[in-house]
Order: C-alpha cells, then structure tokens, then sequence
C-alpha cells in the first residue's frame, strides 16, 4: 500500500533529491526535534509551504531559530510552492531579524515570504531582500567558518543548554558559573553571560571536579556563596562522567543535582551506581529546558514591559 505524503513532505523530500545532487553526504541530525539535516559542512532546517493565492506562510518557533543559529554553518530552506522557488538563508540572518517578524505568546514566529520571496517584516512596505538567497544551493557547498574548527552538531548544543540554564539562573537571581569561558551562545561567550569569573570554593567538596561541572547556581548568603542547583548536560553516549562530578556536592544537602539528556533509560541505569543519593537526581530532556527557557524570557520581558 502507497503511503499519502502531504505536498509539503513531498517538497522536503525534493529539496532532498536537489541536495543530493550537489552533495552526496546528507544525512538527519537526530538530536534536535526539528527537521535538520547535515548537507556537507552546512546545519539545514527544511520548511516548505504549498502553493497559496497570495503569499507563503511558515510557522518557525524562537527556540528552533536560536538553535539554528548557533550551529556551525547554519541555514534554513524555505520552499515556496516549488523547489524551484526555494530561499535557502543563512540562519544567522533571520534570527537577527526576529524581532521584526510578527509572534505569538508562545513564540512562535510567523515568516511570511511574499510572491516576490522577499521576508515580509513589521511595518508597512517593510521587506527583506531574499534575491539573494533564492536557490543558492551553491551556499550549502560553502564553508562560511572555514578558517575555525567545524564545531559538531552535539558540541553547538551542549553550549546552547550551558547557555540557557546561565540565563534561566540569573534571571532567578542566582550567581551563576560555567567552566567553559570561551564557548558562545547567541553570539555571547559563557564567561560573559555567567555572573562569576571564578568557581566559589567549597569546604566540603573535591575543587578539582566541582569547577568542571558544566553549570553551577549558587545562592548569596552574607559573604558566602552557598550552593543550589547543579547541571549536567549528557548529549552524547558517553561515560557520563559528569554524574560523578556532581557527586562531589553531596554533602550539602540542599542541593538538587540536574542531568539533561534525550536519553532516560541511560539516565536510570547510571543513578542506579549511586543509591543513596539517586532521590536527589533528576533527568531533564534539552527540549524541556528549551521551552522552560523560553517561558522565563516571555515572563520576564512582559514583566518589563507592565512595570510589574
């Protein structure tokens, strides 16, 4: 029996077959939700929108335009009805032109390209110049980092958790810490995002593992910074070593310790080595902080903006 595939799938599988054509490595990136795939060196988000009367609509979430934005060689495809009308670009571009695209409270951004494909934006005859971009599949064979290390799909994401989890903890007045300094999220290092240089040293645990664990909050009490919440951040299929970092914190009992990865049955059957203090684990998936992240941004700009 022949499956029924929609006109969109249809046109995301023919962005496929044109892609192969210039690139025979092509293969999906598993490890984000959305529609992504590694074309050579480039990261690329397929949408596709079916032909309409009037312009092309598509329905694109921050989260997935921040991701987007922060792997190495980013692109995303728009189709507009055919392949032949496809606005390959640069992910980078669009995630600086967020802010004036329409969105909803959830985040959801609505990209309107018009007949012209050019990105429709805020305001009256307010447009993107798109002629560049249209069928550039020569774009997806370019390198635009070509002089610095090709930084893998699991690395770009690991920095966007580390990231994340240091906006969410500021915003919640914590003091914050990442031991990797020089890694970026939206442009920023991690040094310049965390609220502190170094990592506080403690009494009661071992400072060679505790300045390694990959993001710290600590809570002000007078002059002491006490420890609260302690993240892990487990994308590959590794040793997991970084459960047994955590545990260098163990004595202080008020801390929560938080390992985010896809992988749940991974996660039990690691906390299982470590019975007296498994209560005090919990797992965490990255979409989970993605959307937590997301709502503490909404929150907090509404709380701005309401003087509230």
């Amino acid at each position: 029996m022949v499956k029924n595939i929609s006109n969109t799938e249809k046109l995301a599988q023919d962005f496929l077959k044109e892609a192969s054509q210039l690139q025979n490595n092509i293969e999906p990136v598993k490890v984000l939700k959305a529609r992504v795939y590694k074309i050579g060196n480039a990261n690329v988000l397929i949408r596709a929108a079916s032909e309409g009367n009037r312009n092309y609509f598509f329905g694109i979430n921050y989260i997935t335009v921040e991701e987007m934005a922060n792997l190495h060689n980013p692109f995303i495809a728009f189709i507009c009805g055919s392949i032949k009308r496809t606005v390959i670009i640069p992910a980078v571009v669009l995630f600086d032109n967020l802010n004036k695209i329409s969105h909803d409270r959830n985040g959801e951004y609505k990209i309107n390209i018009s007949r012209d494909l050019d990105l429709i934006l805020k305001g009256r005859g307010n447009r993107l110049n798109c002629g560049g971009y249209i069928n550039n599949w020569n774009s997806l064979l370019l390198d635009t980092n070509n002089k610095s290390k090709v930084i893998t799909v699991e690395e770009s994401l690991h920095s966007i958790i580390q990231g994340r989890l240091l906006e969410i903890g500021n915003l919640r007045g914590f003091q914050t810490f990442s031991p990797d300094k020089s890694k970026k999220f939206n442009k920023k290092t991690l040094s310049s995002i965390a609220t502190l240089s170094t990592c506080p040293e403690l009494q009661f645990s071992d400072y060679n593992l505790l300045r390694k664990i990959d993001v710290l909050w600590f809570k002000e009490k007078g002059s002491h910074l006490i420890p609260e919440k302690a993240f892990e951040i487990e994308i590959s299929t590794g040793t997991w070593s970084g459960v047994g970092r955590l545990s260098t914190l163990t004595d202080y009992s008020n801390v929560k310790f938080y390992i985010i990865s896809d992988n749940r049955n991974r996660f039990n059957q690691v906390i299982q080595s470590f019975p007296v203090y498994k209560e005090r684990f919990k797992h965490i998936t990255p979409i989970q902080i993605g959307d937590l992240y997301s709502a503490e941004k909404s929150i907090n700009e509404l709380r701005y903006k309401i003087g509230l």
